[in-house]
Order: C-alpha cells, then structure tokens, then sequence
C-alpha cells in the first residue's frame, strides 16, 4: 500500500478513486469490490431535477473501446441527498473519500445543487461535470467558453464548504488554458479527461445508440488523457490533478502519474 496523501484537505489511503458514473453511488458495488481498499471514489452525477437519462440502447461497444450514452440519468438533488448519499458516506467514513460529481443545464444549477448538499457531512469534494458529450444541452457547451467555466466555479466556490473540481473535455483546444481559467476562479483542482464525441451505425445507417451520439469512453481515452494532464502540470505546477480515462492496469495508471497526476480514475 502507497503512503497517504493529502489533497483538497482530505487524506486518500492511496491515488487510486473510481471515476463518475462507473460506482453509481457505491452500494452498487458492495460485496463485488472491496471499496475501502480505494482512495476513494466520484459517485454519479446529482442534477437539480431528477433524469431519466438517454433513450436505449445506451451503450455501443466496438473494437478498443465503447460509446455511452447515459445522459446523466440520476435520481436529482433531493433524493440523492436524503437516500443515496448519506447512505454512501456512512460506508465510506474513515475508510475512502467520497467526491459528488455535480452537474447543471443552466449556469447557475451548478451551485444550487451543492447548497442543497452542503449540509452533508463527509463530502471531500465536488466534481463540476463541465464536459459531458451526450447531452443536447450543458457539459461541453458550458466547458469550452473560458467566461462559462468562471461563472460557473466562481458561483460554486462562494457556496460550497468543500474543494470544487472541474472536469474538462478533452476536445478543447487549449486544455491547460482552460484549466488555469478554472483554478484562477477558484477551483481547487481539475480532472482531466471526460469523454469524447463520437456515434456509430448499423449496417442499414441505423444509428447503434437511442440518442444517436455519446461519449468515447476505454483505452482511447489514455493517451488523450494522459497528455491533457501532462499540458496542465506543465501550466499549471501547484494544481491538484486528478488523471481520468482508459486506466485499465496498474501500467496505466502510472502513465497518469509520471504525467503529473496526483490521482488516478
């Protein structure tokens, strides 16, 4: 087991963190993993209002990897808040970190959800989904204009009684730039990368997901990555960075890290 590490105030048993949206809320994988084994984990994402999510199918593998296509389906903010996640913080105190990924359809939905969580207790931080792919409206809408970003952390921090995280696409241009916009405003670190656009048809044209399009997602996300976090460190030195995509070994993983990780999804 690796030395603890301090980050966003918080102690993480190792760099290791299970990435939004793959431990739903973290009861889905008791008794098939062994969580405290974790740093820690970024549960599912909680919006305002409660989502359905994308019409199925869902999910399209091909060869290397696979399209998802989930569209941010989550209970919302009031149930996640009386059921899903103190039942979570109650497994996971003293034994992992807990991050609530946080996601919104309108500048301001952002901070409303984590007023409307700050009462929690045993939150390590907020992760602000900025670059979500298969939704028609927010995520990487709101992620590639720097002034959005910067309302949006700015709006967050001056509400939330623990460290913000902003995720980024890595389909921006300039990823390190974007990442110095959400440290500037206030975000005490960046996860990098969400995934890409991408679709996929059948052979009679027939798109392969219900919503057409959704988020690349498995080892085509390691080398893009892996680069966006070594962009950023080299921008941005003192920044916490938490590595996101295709880690499928420990080999991988230490590809994040000598990149200037300081935790790995």
């Amino acid at each position: 087991m690796s030395a603890p590490l301090e980050h966003f105030g918080h102690r993480f048993r190792n760099p290791l963190l299970l990435a939004a949206g793959t431990a739903g809320y973290g009861v889905e994988l008791d008794g098939v993993m062994q969580l405290d084994a974790l740093g820690g984990l970024v549960t599912k994402c909680v919006s305002l209002a409660p989502r359905h999510g994308n019409a199925a199918p869902r999910v399209a593998e091909f060869a290397g990897g696979m399209l998802n296509s989930v569209g941010l389906a989550n209970p919302g903010l009031e149930v996640a808040r009386a059921r899903d996640l103190p039942r979570l913080l109650a497994r996971a105190a003293g034994r992992f970190a807990v991050l609530v990924n946080v996601v919104g359809f309108t500048l301001e939905e952002y901070a409303r959800v984590i007023e409307g969580l700050a009462g929690l207790e045993g939150i390590a931080a907020f992760e602000l989904n900025l670059s979500c792919p298969n939704t028609a409206h927010g995520g990487i809408e709101f992620g590639a204009e720097p002034e959005s970003v910067a309302r949006i952390v700015r709006q967050c921090v001056a509400v939330s009684p623990r460290p913000v995280i902003a995720k980024l696409s890595p389909v921006l241009g300039d990823i390190a730039g974007m990442a110095a916009v959400a440290v500037e405003a206030g975000a005490a670190g960046v996860s990098l990368v969400n995934t890409f656009p991408g679709t996929l048809s059948e052979a009679d044209g027939t798109p392969r997901l219900g919503a057409g399009r959704g988020g690349v997602s498995g080892p085509p996300l390691l080398p893009l990555g892996v680069l966006a976090v070594r962009l950023t460190r080299q921008r941005l030195p003192d920044a916490v960075i938490v590595g996101v995509g295709g880690i499928r070994s420990a080999a991988d993983a230490r590809q994040y890290l000598r990149a200037g990780a300081d935790l790995v999804a």
